[in-house]
């Protein structure tokens, strides 16, 4: 039965790709290595050697056949799996799975990769066997990677070449104490492969001026947000957050819309960690009565790709009662719609580089 079942598979598989006639695809096999950057001088002591591992590739190529791959320069999407050799056995190793984009500039000569995923750590911290481990405190939590690449395809047959330099950032975004992490910059060389005898040709049909001068009404969008997250403490333990938003945004174009708005925050981690410094540090003027509530305003910007749009705000506490990393704060992430109002939403909250939590959110936009 599995086998029968697994042929199925195959068939339906190879069957909806020989159906694709508006795409492309091809693999790449990349091989880097290169310095752990010191961000913050307590992973001092963890940085040795020339961390080194490789990123392997699947990237479907786009030709235009929807409007948003022209605007966008005809855009490659894909996945990435990664594995990186920390050098040093208090790190551990990491395994990573993304889903990407390649973005191309100077003739398609030039390719900018960005991708977004999860990552797995073979020895985090424990306060017993690896305490030295400040910079990965669970064995899950994120991974963001760019890749700035000079790229030539089909040099050899199918054959490619490409390479360039490459930023890694693992974290686990304050999920779990303690969350250091680590950005290795790196160098990359790579071999590419297509897996069709040769590619599509690019459509030019849609009008540039028209997306320049395009405009919608305000809209009005409504998001709830969730998650979990731990303050700096070790072993404080992990609490929900909730978080209520409501921002208008203007489209000014066929890419961009710009937002302004407020987010209402109840951070049940920051409630535990007032009553931790009232009773730690009673010198401090610290009650434990303080309201662990926090009110902002933003501005922010969103990106529309196809159904998905990437958004970046800029906020500042205007009910701030109790002191915690600055009255400014960012928020960085990915709305994907569903019909033609529905949104969820995966964003990062921080406070500069200081990230405080993971946001998962549904919305609206009226």
């Amino acid at each position: 039965m599995r086998q029968l079942f697994l042929c199925v598979f195959c068939l339906a598989f190879g069957f909806s790709f020989s159906q694709d006639k508006t795409h492309t695809s091809y693999v790449d096999v990349n091989y880097f290595q290169g310095n752990i950057a010191l961000h913050n001088n307590e992973i001092l002591h963890l940085i040795k050697g020339h961390p080194e591992g490789f990123i392997l590739g699947w990237n479907k190529k786009t030709f235009g056949f929807e409007d948003w791959e022209q605007r966008y320069n005809y855009p490659d999407y894909g996945f990435s799996l990664a594995y990186q050799n920390m050098k040093n056995d208090v790190l551990g190793n990491n395994f990573s799975l993304y889903a990407h984009y390649n973005f191309y500039f100077l003739k398609r000569n030039l390719m900018f990769r960005i991708g977004q995923g999860m990552a797995h750590n073979t020895n985090p911290y424990n306060r017993e066997t690896n305490f030295k481990n400040v910079a990965f405190g669970s064995k899950f939590g994120s991974s963001t990677f760019v890749m700035l690449n000079y790229k030539k395809e089909r040099i050899f047959d199918k054959f490619g070449l490409q390479a360039g330099f490459s930023l890694i950032h693992y974290s686990n975004a304050n999920v779990k104490s303690p969350n250091n992490g680590t950005n290795s910059i790196t160098y990359n060389v790579g071999v590419t492969y297509s897996l069709d005898d040769e590619d599509l040709e690019y459509q030019y049909t849609i009008d540039k001026k028209q997306d320049q001068v395009f405009s919608e009404p305000i809209k009005y969008n409504f998001a709830f947000r969730t998650g979990i997250n731990e303050s700096d403490i070790f072993g404080s333990g992990q609490y929900a957050m909730y978080i209520l938003s409501a921002y208008a945004d203007k489209r000014i174009n066929k890419s961009s819309a710009l937002q302004l708005g407020t987010d209402v925050f109840f951070s049940n981690f920051l409630k535990e960690f007032i009553y931790y410094r009232s009773v730690a540090f009673p010198n401090q003027g610290v009650s434990g009565d303080e309201d662990h509530k926090r009110i902002g305003i933003f501005a922010g910007h969103e990106l529309f790709l196809n159904k998905t749009s990437l958004i970046t705000q800029l906020g500042y506490y205007v009910y701030y009662p109790f002191d915690f990393e600055g009255r400014t704060y960012v928020r960085i992430g990915l709305k994907r719609y569903f019909a033609k109002k529905w949104f969820g939403a995966l964003t990062l909250k921080s406070h500069g580089a200081k990230a405080e939590g993971v946001e998962f959110g549904v919305g609206v936009r009226l």
